[in-house]
């Protein structure tokens, strides 16, 4: 496996349109497969996450089963005259390594959704996004065991000034994505991205490796379920 880090030039018109449309970003990443006939495998599967930063900086990350070459990438929206259009580097190493009981930051765009019945007597329920941050953080939460992890508890006296909770998560950048999937389409797609900031402990180091290769979520085409992982100590909030 390989991860895959890629300043985007936002000041170029290419870079703005690709981050106004999930669509053309998913095509733009799989793009740089030559031999890519699938986005998933039993191996795992081509994830993706736009990160957003100050002074309009932009992160495309991408872990994938094969090392990309994102050449057309940087022609459309990187820099094309300086060196180190990207960075790939070996996922497997670090893979491999995961143990239980360690503590890592944590990073997770995901798409938090339920089922509900919109009125009485439905019997099919309809897939809705969750819209509290409350709501979005338990729906983390209650599939942490089973994604391998559990998110650490604030220390015993933390004054917990926001009232978001026990647990060291920072829920936020919540975005409302809404696109047609072909050119077209009179209905289109949409859906709830919302990122999590926070730090867990490694409770089943191969569920969790299976969880950072496959995803967590929904819309993983679309820039969801990436979870990416950072030494503890850099989780601020």
């Amino acid at each position: 496996m390989y991860l895959t880090r890629f300043r985007l030039n936002t000041a170029r018109m290419g870079a703005r349109k690709l981050l106004s449309s999930p669509q053309r970003m998913h095509a733009a990443v799989l793009a740089g497969f030559p031999e890519l006939t699938s986005a998933s495998s039993g191996e795992g599967r081509v994830l993706w996450r736009v990160d957003r930063g100050a002074k309009a900086k932009a992160f495309l990350y991408v872990v994938s089963q094969e090392r990309p070459d994102y050449t057309h990438l940087v022609e459309q929206a990187g820099w094309p005259t300086l060196e180190g259009g990207w960075e790939t580097s070996d996922y497997t190493p670090f893979l491999e390594k995961l143990t239980a009981g360690d503590v890592w930051a944590f990073r997770l765009t995901a798409n938090p959704v339920h089922k509900v019945r919109t009125c009485d007597g439905q019997e099919d329920t309809k897939t809705t996004p969750h819209i509290t941050q409350h709501h979005q953080a338990e729906w983390l939460l209650q599939r942490q065991e089973k994604a391998g992890f559990r998110v650490v508890r604030k220390a015993a006296g933390d004054p917990h000034p926001d009232g978001e909770g026990e647990r060291e998560l920072l829920v936020h950048d919540q975005r409302r994505l809404e696109f047609r999937k072909k050119r077209g389409d009179k209905s289109s797609v949409s859906l709830s991205a919302v990122t999590f900031d926070g730090r867990l402990e490694v409770t089943d180091p191969e569920t969790l490796r299976r969880t950072l290769i496959h995803g967590l979520g929904r819309a993983k085409a679309y820039g969801c379920g990436l979870m990416t992982l950072a030494p503890s100590e850099s989780w601020s909030r």
